[in-house]
């Protein structure tokens, strides 16, 4: 942040004098003491006090209206995600803050380090069914790293300056402060001081040098090794560490949908994305390497499968810095508990370098598979025919030189860009992974823009999950904010016509869509846009979306029961595996 425009007044430290302001100014100036240079919000009454401070600070703190509260902390968490930064939402209460519930949730399962700022009615009135009143701590404890109200201006620079601790250190998350209004009107004698400890929160363990010693050995005697690559590297900042002990050790690689980014795609060691939808080479060696690497990653059932058949052969180490993911899921062999920025070079210095050729090639040959079987007529399919997902995904990131960010809303189109969208820099994808939230991708393609200025970013949307945030356009309106949305629309909820054509007997119900003119709707938005149907259009279309400064809206009508292969059922084993038609590997 660039504090040389602040006045000295914006820039409170312990040894300044003491100054008597309104708790709403002293919100202000902690988010300023916080480094917070961009939040996104919506006011009302209970926060109005808020908006009235910030409107002092324009010059200081860069605020977008969002046009819808969930859109809020959504784009903050895009901002969160690409930035390294902690994401800061502002909403007012009641409705405000329950429509910023699905936000928070979202944060917390995966992990995004946002702190989210709800107005409150007077502390007098609650309790009473105000106007406007909810429970917000009650509602929000369950998904958050912490929850606090508010009720004296007093505790302002306290809370904020704990908010943003929890938000970013250990394993990150979401935190809500809920401020009453009279806490924002009242005055106090404010000084600021950043909190870097907390009695009985413990962020950054300290690394057993037995489990490091054991996790070493381990690798050492392998002779199949596998490493499963999850965002705790990337919210770590460990990438080059990582890096370092896979080379070192020629060790095999898949990454979880999260993870993806971490290492560039095309590393030799990259066998690709895990899970349900993921490449056959990761999945199928899950259950035949005889030492798996667990490395920030939770072991999600859509990466496990059926874990009763979940690589049973494998010694299994556990990289992680929550406690609490160790053996929730998954027996670990040797747990090696912290930062993987701090423990992967421990282990690093005491493996030995290996190259495991015999090994790596079985990856080869599922790779040549599944390009034979899958990819060939996904990216390049014949003339004729619809449009197909896949090779949209793939003429994007190429013409992109595979730097732009990639942000997805969720369903068919998300796992097809997570597989074909490559990446060669670090906080590259941005997607809901496990909440898996429709109506994600708009708003956090917004945040990612401002936490990422500089980059190009690329908007995935499917046509039902554009519908859930696509009043957000006028956002985009509002602050002539340059992404590029690429919608692949095929007139359907694409991920649940595939099971219910997979699993319910094509029994299609409720998920046709009968849907609005795209282009005609961006247009009314001040944004360009294009629709493609003939697969000789689409390189151009690609290209003028790409040489267009400012928004771009790019309709790709694509293949209307298109499928996405490879696909591990719901609770099979990962080596269960279809491959299109009904054939299985």
């Amino acid at each position: 942040m660039n504090r040389s425009n602040h006045s000295q007044s914006t820039q409170p430290s312990t040894e300044e004098a003491k100054v008597n302001i309104s708790g709403s100014e002293a919100l202000i100036r902690s988010l300023l003491a916080e480094g917070v240079d961009t939040m996104f919000g919506y006011p009302g009454g209970a926060i109005m006090p808020v908006f009235d401070a910030l409107y002092d600070h324009k010059n200081d703190i860069k605020h977008i209206l969002v046009r819808h509260e969930q859109g809020a902390v959504h784009a903050a968490q895009g901002y969160a995600r690409v930035s390294r930064k902690t994401g800061v939402a502002l909403v007012t209460s009641g409705p405000g803050a329950t429509n910023a519930v699905t936000g928070i949730t979202d944060a917390m399962m995966d992990s995004t380090p946002l702190v989210v700022i709800s107005g409150q009615v007077i502390s007098g009135l609650l309790g009473s069914d105000a106007f406007q009143e909810a429970d917000v701590i009650g509602i929000t404890q369950p998904i958050t790293k912490w929850a606090y109200q508010v009720r004296r201006a007093e505790e302002i620079p306290w809370a904020v300056s704990r908010a943003f601790y929890i938000a970013k250190s250990g394993r990150p998350g979401p935190v809500v402060l809920d401020i009453t209004k009279d806490a924002q009107i009242n005055k106090l004698d404010y000084t600021y001081s950043k909190t870097s400890f907390l009695r009985s929160y413990i962020p950054f363990p300290e690394p057993e040098t037995e489990n490091i010693k054991a996790a070493a050995e381990l690798i050492n005697r392998a002779q199949k090794p596998l490493a499963l690559v999850g965002q705790g590297v990337i919210l770590g900042n460990a990438e080059q560490e990582l890096l370092a002990f896979l080379e070192k050790g020629g060790i095999p690689f898949g990454s979880t949908i999260l993870g993806l980014s971490a290492i560039p795609s095309d590393h030799p060691l990259n066998a690709g994305m895990l899970g349900m939808h993921g490449n056959i080479a990761p999945n199928m060696n899950t259950n035949e390497c005889d030492v798996l690497i667990a490395i920030g990653m939770r072991f999600d059932d859509r990466v496990t499968g059926n874990l009763n058949t979940y690589a049973r052969q494998a010694k299994i180490i556990h990289f992680d810095i929550d406690l609490a993911e160790m053996d929730k899921n998954v027996k670990t062999t040797v747990k090696v508990l912290g930062n993987a920025k701090d423990t992967l070079p421990l282990v690093t210095a005491l493996i030995e370098e290996r190259k495991h050729s015999e090994w790596m090639e079985k990856f080869g040959q599922y790779k040549k598979t599944e390009f034979d079987c899958v990819i060939k007529a996904e990216l390049y399919p014949e003339n004729g025919g619809e449009l197909k997902m896949g090779e949209v995904v793939n003429k994007v990131s190429e013409a992109t030189g595979h730097k732009a960010v990639c942000v997805t809303d969720v369903g068919q189109h998300q796992m097809m860009a997570t597989r074909y969208f490559k990446s060669t820099l670090t906080r590259s994808m941005v997607t809901s992974g496990g909440l898996g939230t429709m109506g994600f991708g708009l708003p956090a393609g917004i945040g990612a823009k401002y936490g990422a200025p500089g980059r190009t970013v690329c908007i995935f949307v499917g046509d039902g999950g554009l519908q859930m945030s696509i009043q957000e356009l006028g956002t985009i309106l509002e602050y002539n904010i340059d992404v590029k949305i690429i919608l692949l629309n095929n007139n359907y909820l694409g991920m649940v016509r595939q099971w219910q054509e997979l699993f319910f007997d094509e029994r299609y119900s409720e998920t046709h869509l009968k849907n609005p003119d795209f282009v005609k709707i961006a247009e009314a938005y001040g944004i360009r846009g294009r629709k493609v149907t003939d697969r000789k259009e689409l390189d151009s279309a690609i290209e003028e979306m790409l040489s267009h400064e400012g928004a771009y809206l790019l309709e790709a009508v694509v293949e209307t029961k298109g499928m996405v292969y490879p696909m591990v059922p719901a609770g099979g084993s990962v080596t269960d595996i279809l491959i299109g038609n009904g054939h299985k590997l």
